[in-house]
């Protein structure tokens, strides 16, 4: 029966270039040798390309422009040697890292640059190179390509406390949260200039669409067993691109460990940075990788290791920030507070002149107006007990009002990568950590297109 099992196994698997598009990934690397002796390791990528995409389907997924014909999107996953847990680590586009080429000197670029010289051998071979792990399946996609998966599962879920616009990616969606189709999922991973701008956003974003992605399956159970994950692994061949060595079957296996595992035995972070914008002529600007988190972050994988709570790979700040305070203009009624606070580099107006005679009793007041509730967090943390206060019409400026009670300014610590990208669970980083929840029985939300009202 053993034998029976394995022969059909093997024939199914070879019938299953019929089904393989015509243009799935072929070339090997018969260097890269056998897989990792602890755990699976995936590279996941999206492809920034307008080829074969019309006018009007560029403008129908907002996507026109020049395509750079390179990875958009690149995201390593790792499944546990037990299976019991998977790690998601976003690699940003941006990320200044050698090329895995046999010349000398070595061509250094950003590592989205990889694909555009040598496709998806070469991007593997340079995430295999900068990592030091052997990546087992590749798997990419392009725009079309990503809505047609979308679709294909049913849509996504994106949650939001509130409302996200961007003019570029065309994405516009109210507070809450929302059954998205394929179009508007893309909108939602392509958002680069809404809260949180620029690619750490994005990626975060990225990864709580997967992470919610992940749990609206298990519910719909199109995970849930091989029978389930085979109609599902059918449905992506059709839009996904796969190197030789990954078949359907390799596919209906990862959709079978990830239908298994709980959100909070899934875990997500982006690559550690240490220098957010590294200028390199030619090249633009660049992210490098902070050594020794990355390199922690690396050999957790390599060890099949879980990174989350490894301060090796996040340290954790003892009074962190979740915004900068460079960016948080204030207005301080204090002398000494003012300074204290021009200290921990708030942009600070010093008001004490104009300080009323007589104070108010009890500890400051933060006055700032709605929807500054992030910046209000690292302003309170500088100014322990400090009382905050939205003001309807308030301007741009947030009010320290100093009271009668004695006044601390504590250390404050705007890390990036602990804001933007720290490791995280599943069930933390999703709608459901937000105690959000999709309604049931929603069916996906399609954007009304241009000049539509909502």
């Amino acid at each position: 029966m053993r034998r029976l099992t394995i022969a059909l196994t093997l024939v199914t698997t070879l019938a299953l270039g019929s089904w393989l598009p015509a243009d799935t990934v072929t070339e090997a690397d018969p260097a890269r040798g056998a897989g990792p002796l602890r755990g699976t390791n995936i590279l996941v990528v999206g492809i920034d390309s307008r080829e074969g995409i019309s006018a009007a389907e560029k403008r129908r997924l907002n996507v026109g422009g020049k395509g750079c014909d390179c990875t958009d999107v690149m995201m390593l996953v790792h499944l546990s040697a037990d299976e019991r847990r998977a790690s998601i680590v976003s690699i940003p586009r941006d990320s200044y890292v050698p090329y895995a080429e046999q010349t000398h000197p070595a061509r250094t670029g950003k590592i989205n640059g990889a694909y555009a010289i040598g496709r998806g051998p070469l991007a593997v071979r340079t995430v295999e190179q900068v990592t030091g792990l052997h990546i087992d399946h590749y798997l990419e996609t392009g725009f079309t390509g990503f809505e047609q998966a979308i679709n294909g599962l049913g849509g996504a879920v994106v949650c939001t406390d509130r409302p996200l616009q961007d003019i570029n990616s065309g994405l516009d969606i109210p507070a809450g949260v929302h059954h998205t189709d394929g179009r508007v999922t893309l909108q939602y991973v392509r958002a680069r200039r809404i809260n949180r701008p620029g690619d750490l956003g994005r990626v975060r974003r990225q990864q709580r669409m997967v992470s919610d992605l992940l749990a609206k399956l298990r519910e719909d159970g199109a995970l849930a067993g091989h029978a389930a994950a085979l109609s599902t692994a059918r449905t992506l061949l059709k839009s996904v691109r796969t190197d030789d060595r990954t078949g359907l079957w390799d596919l209906v296996h990862i959709g079978w460990v990830l239908g298994r595992l709980d959100p909070g035995r899934t875990e997500f972070a982006t690559v550690p940075i240490s220098e957010f914008d590294h200028r390199v002529p030619g090249v633009g600007s660049t992210l490098v990788w902070h050594r020794s988190r990355s390199q922690a972050l690396w050999a957790a994988l390599a060890a099949d290791r879980p990174f989350t709570g490894d301060r090796r790979v996040q340290p954790v700040p003892e009074n962190p920030a979740p915004t900068n305070p460079a960016g948080i203009e204030v207005r301080v009624d204090d002398a000494a507070v003012a300074k204290a606070l021009r200290a921990q580099r708030f942009a600070v107006t010093d008001t004490s002149r104009t300080a009323p005679a007589v104070r108010h009793a009890g500890p400051p007041v933060i006055r700032y107006a709605a929807g500054r509730e992030e910046d209000a967090a690292t302003l309170a943390a500088a100014l322990p007990g400090a009382r905050r206060q939205v003001v309807p019409g308030h301007d741009g400026f947030f009010d320290v009002l100093v009271g009668t009670d004695p006044v601390t300014v504590k250390p404050v610590t705007y890390d990036r990568n602990v804001a933007e990208g720290a490791p995280v669970t599943g069930d933390r980083l999703g709608c459901a950590g937000d105690g959000l929840r999709l309604p049931p029985g929603t069916t996906p939300a399609a954007d009304p297109g241009p000049g539509a009202t909502r």
